[in-house]
Formats: structure tokens, C-alpha cells, sequence
């Protein structure tokens, strides 16, 4: 029987639309189980992560890290609502191709933010991506190893530039869930309080790493508070 009001042609025709609008709801489902699938088990998996050597290992897994140098494309905006997405749709143009050589650049995890500006004269941790710097917002994406000075493509935009960031040893924290401000104001202030108690003087302003997209499920996610530290040789 055809549905009511339509003839024999007009019900194939239904039925093939039908068809079509399930065929492609399947795909997108699949496009997104087999994304989410993926990114379950962490957008680390393809995508390039710091290499760092562990120096010692605190209470309450707290560990001091020895990161080497990174190249990173820089940006800063206005410290105002909505700087941190400003700077990230900035950078991420560049990484995408928005550079003199029209060239994709992979991108690296973890993104991080700096949890509180950093004082005079005191450096970004490494791999920090965002801190207020004299009413400014600034935000690095660090680029892959395999990049330097000469190999790396020059923006476009002259609001992004390529530093050098030294190499640091941070203290850092790992924790899994839901990096909410509350979660990622107590990591912090758990890992602050190891190094107190380790008689180890911070050296810079906490920042806070995440590895994960936002559908990652929060028991699999991996998020880290990190600060810097004096190298321990």
C-alpha cells in the first residue's frame, strides 16, 4: 500500500527519499562513532606529544618533568571575553594553512592555558599556551619537533609570530574528568601544596594542559596542572 495521498510513482519516490535519508543519517553516525572512537582513547593517538624526561617522582604522583626546547607560533589579543577563541581561531588559521607556504602544519597536544598571569619578568612554562601579559591575552600552539627557525612556514598574519621557548622543568600533576575552573583551581592547589611540602619554590605561574576533545569521556580524558620548577640535576 502507498502512503495515503501518493500514487504508485510518487510512493517509490517516497520511499526512495526515505532510503536516502537513512543512508546518509547512518553514514554521519558512523562518520561520528568512528571520530568519537578515536578520540575516546585520546586525540593523542596520531597526534604528536611533548617528549620530556622524568626527574623524580613526588607525593601523590606529582612528577618533575625536564621538557626540551620547542618552536611555538605566538598570538596575543585583547585581554577581554572571548580573547582565548580570538587567539585560538587565529593560530589555528596559521596551522591550517594560512601561512606564506599555504602549508598544513599537524597539529600537537596538549593545548594548555596559563591558570593565572604571570608576575614581572617571569616566563611563560613550557608548553604553556595562553597568559595575560600587560592587558593582553597570549596564546602558543607548539609546533612539531620536526620543525625549526628555517622549516617552519611564515605567517601570514602579522599578529602571529614564531618564538623559541627554552627548555624548563615543570612540576606536574595528572588527573582525569571534567577540567572544569573549580576542578583545575583544586589540581592546582593540590600540586602547590606537594611542592611546599617538598620544599620545592615554584618559578613561575601554574598552567593547566589538556590532551582531549570535548567528547572524550571524562574517565579516559588525560588534563595536567603544571608549574615550574628549578632544574633538579
Amino acid at each position: 500500500m502507498n502512503p495515503p495521498g501518493l500514487g504508485a510513482g510518487g510512493g517509490r519516490r517516497h520511499l526512495r527519499m526515505m532510503f536516502s535519508h537513512v543512508s546518509k543519517l547512518a553514514a554521519a553516525v558512523a562518520v561520528v562513532v568512528l571520530v568519537a572512537g578515536c578520540s575516546v582513547v585520546g586525540m593523542r593517538q596520531g597526534t604528536e606529544t611533548p617528549s620530556y624526561e622524568v626527574a623524580a617522582t613526588l607525593a601523590g604522583g606529582v612528577e618533575i618533568r625536564r621538557y626540551g626546547a620547542r618552536l611555538a607560533a605566538e598570538t596575543a589579543v585583547a585581554a577581554e571575553p572571548g580573547a582565548r577563541d580570538r587567539a585560538f581561531r587565529r593560530l589555528a588559521d596559521y596551522i591550517f594553512g594560512a601561512n606564506r607556504a599555504e602549508r598544513k602544519i599537524a597539529m600537537t597536544t596538549p593545548v594548555a592555558t596559563a591558570a593565572e598571569p604571570p608576575g614581572a619578568g617571569e616566563r611563560l612554562p613550557a608548553p604553556v599556551a595562553t597568559s595575560a601579559r600587560g592587558g593582553e591575552l597570549v596564546m602558543r600552539f607548539f609546533l612539531p619537533r620536526d620543525l625549526d627557525r628555517a622549516s617552519a612556514p611564515a605567517p601570514r598574519d602579522s599578529r602571529v609570530r614564531l618564538v623559541e621557548v627554552p627548555a624548563e622543568t615543570l612540576a606536574v600533576l595528572r588527573f582525569s574528568g571534567r577540567p572544569s575552573d573549580a576542578r583545575v583551581s583544586d589540581e592546582t592547589d593540590a600540586l602547590l601544596t606537594t611542592l611546599a611540602d617538598a620544599d620545592i619554590e615554584p618559578q613561575g605561574p601554574p598552567a593547566a594542559f589538556f590532551y582531549d576533545p570535548p567528547w572524550t569521556l571524562p574517565p579516559l580524558r588525560r588534563n595536567e596542572v603544571a608549574v615550574p620548577v628549578a632544574s633538579r640535576d
